[in-house]
């Protein structure tokens, strides 16, 4: 294991072995889709830009693809730079570039090189998981904690762009705007978001014409609530959607019913409530853990959450583990573990078949090792006086 955390000479850089295999597994699974030609979700990217760009309905079914774009608007610049490539070339590049901003995002976060490390090594397998789906969801983990890290810096002006733009692509981002509170200039915080909500949302208009960007977010909205419906009704056949705390009590309950508000009122105040200990600001364990709370809360309480997604609340989950693994190793140890068999390993071929789709994902039990960290964490930035040893102090 420790060979992992030493670092070799890489053209007179000195490069962890980690980083090597973390872009390892990701070309790896690039270049296996691509040969085996699946790569419908890069597909769908590829031709938001296109539609876009002829101002063509983006939320429709169209022969070129499977499923429709579930994205908003904003995300035509973000592909356009893979789109205008030979599909295989901007797929490649697309799956390099989701693990390469994860990766700078993990690195960037303020605690030792070796937890950095334990963090890349533990989400891994879960980046390899979302681009063997040519996700864009290890970007999404990266926006959010590269708004957090620069709120630390006091880069306001740069984190707003980060959490604009998760919220204007995928919604999820906007659960940074959390992170205000640890805004040293949180005047600047307001201007800076407001800036760049208006920015972003008016980019597109550049490649096609803001009558049509307008009613795309309109057209997104009503979509995504027509989505969030369906992914409810997926309980009854255990489907890859709504792997989430709901989805586990919709398909163990049987009841479709189930509304999600049962879960997410009583969530919302225990992620909120711990914000009234504004002592507790000052002190970095205690943003650490807020920070690992956002990351696992974007995926466990979503309706839209798949496999896929994972890989941010993974991130979250590591980062837990790096916080908490010298003081409670026994407990933080156990914990990984069942992390790594139910969560991490339960789409892999590790995973018989027969238990991967009639127990973990009939029951989307995916979700619940994230929430018991999810807990522990509540618990922490709830109760604990965080006077315990920095983790940042090596043994």
């Amino acid at each position: 294991m420790k060979i992992l955390f030493k670092e070799i000479s890489v053209y007179k850089w000195k490069v962890p072995v980690v980083a090597i295999v973390w872009f390892a597994l990701a070309l790896a699974a690039a270049i296996a889709e691509v040969a085996k030609g699946s790569i419908n979700n890069y597909i769908i990217f590829k031709y938001v830009f296109w539609h876009v760009l002829d101002e063509q309905h983006l939320y429709v079914p169209y022969a070129e693809y499977a499923d429709v774009n579930h994205y908003g608007p904003l995300f035509s610049i973000v592909i356009a730079p893979f789109a205008v490539l030979p599909d295989w070339v901007g797929c490649i590049l697309w799956c390099l570039a989701n693990a390469a901003v994860l990766y700078y995002a993990i690195r960037r976060i303020n605690i030792p090189p070796k937890h950095q490390l334990i963090i890349v090594g533990i989400t891994a397998i879960e980046m390899m998981t979302a681009i063997h789906n040519v996700q864009f969801n290890p970007m999404v983990a990266a926006w959010i904690i590269l708004a957090y890290v620069l709120i630390e810096e006091e880069n306001e002006f740069w984190a707003t762009l980060f959490i604009a733009a998760g919220f204007l692509v995928k919604i999820y981002g906007i659960a940074a705007l959390l992170f205000f509170v640890f805004s040293r200039h949180k005047i600047r915080f307001v201007l800076s978001f407001a800036f760049w909500m208006v920015a972003l949302f008016c980019l597109p208009m550049l490649i096609s014409s803001p009558s049509y960007i307008i009613n795309s977010y309109k057209e997104w909205f009503e979509r995504l609530v027509e989505k969030d419906k369906l992914n409810a009704a997926g309980y009854a056949y255990g489907g890859h959607q709504d792997i989430s705390v709901m989805g586990m009590i919709r398909r163990m309950s049987r009841n479709g019913d189930f509304s999600n508000l049962f879960v997410m009122v009583p969530a919302a105040v225990l992620i909120l409530a711990p914000l009234l200990r504004f002592k507790k600001y000052a002190i970095e364990n205690f943003r650490l853990s807020y920070l690992g709370i956002v990351l696992l809360s974007v995926v466990i309480f979503s309706s839209s959450a798949e496999s896929t997604t994972y890989v941010i609340a993974v991130s979250g989950a590591a980062l837990w583990y790096v916080l908490h693994y010298k003081e409670y190793p026994k407990w933080a140890n156990g914990l990984l573990i069942f992390l790594f068999l139910f969560t991490i390993l339960s789409p892999t071929d590790l995973v018989p078949r027969f238990i991967r789709d009639n127990i973990i994902r009939a029951y989307a039990l995916k979700a619940l090792p994230c929430l018991v960290i999810w807990l522990w964490l509540i618990a922490d930035v709830s109760f604990k006086n965080f006077l315990s040893p920095n983790p940042k102090a090596e043994p």
